[in-house]
């Protein structure tokens, strides 16, 4: 039997977001790659691990209630479209890059720890899946 059809047949229980952490909020921010790009909104991912004990509690507050009303600010779908220059010396040898606001990366990576604890949790992904999964890559197919 298809795996999905096998481990499909009953529901899966609805996610319930436990809160976070003024301490988790911290840790997010260490993590991130330290660089001066940023977003319209001028804050480096550099500037916000200069300033965790004056807004991670607020920020652990927007981003608690984010989740609790299954909402996303709006605000942090801004983005900001650079060209990048590839190589050669024609105008089609740019590509664009996004550069998102940090608040962004913030929330991103706590959305992620929640809904891959919860696929690893029930077991949802196959084990023949292999791209986008810890410790593993597409290079580990057979």
């Amino acid at each position: 039997m298809p795996y999905i059809l096998q481990n499909c047949r009953y529901p899966f229980p609805n996610i319930k977001f436990r809160y976070k952490s003024t301490e988790e909020t911290e840790k997010i921010i260490k993590s991130l790659k330290t660089t001066n790009s940023h977003g319209y909104n001028d804050i480096s991912i550099k500037i916000l691990k200069w300033s965790p004990p004056f807004i991670s509690t607020p920020l652990t507050h927007i981003f608690n209630k984010s989740l609790e009303m299954g909402y996303f600010p709006s605000r942090l779908k801004y983005s900001t479209v650079m060209p990048i220059f590839k190589t050669g010396d024609i105008m089609s040898n740019f590509r664009p890059i996004s550069l998102l606001i940090s608040f962004y990366k913030i929330f991103e990576k706590i959305v992620y720890t929640r809904i891959y604890a919860r696929v690893v949790l029930h077991k949802i992904l196959a084990n023949e899946q292999y791209g986008f999964r810890s410790g593993l890559s597409t290079d580990n197919a057979s």
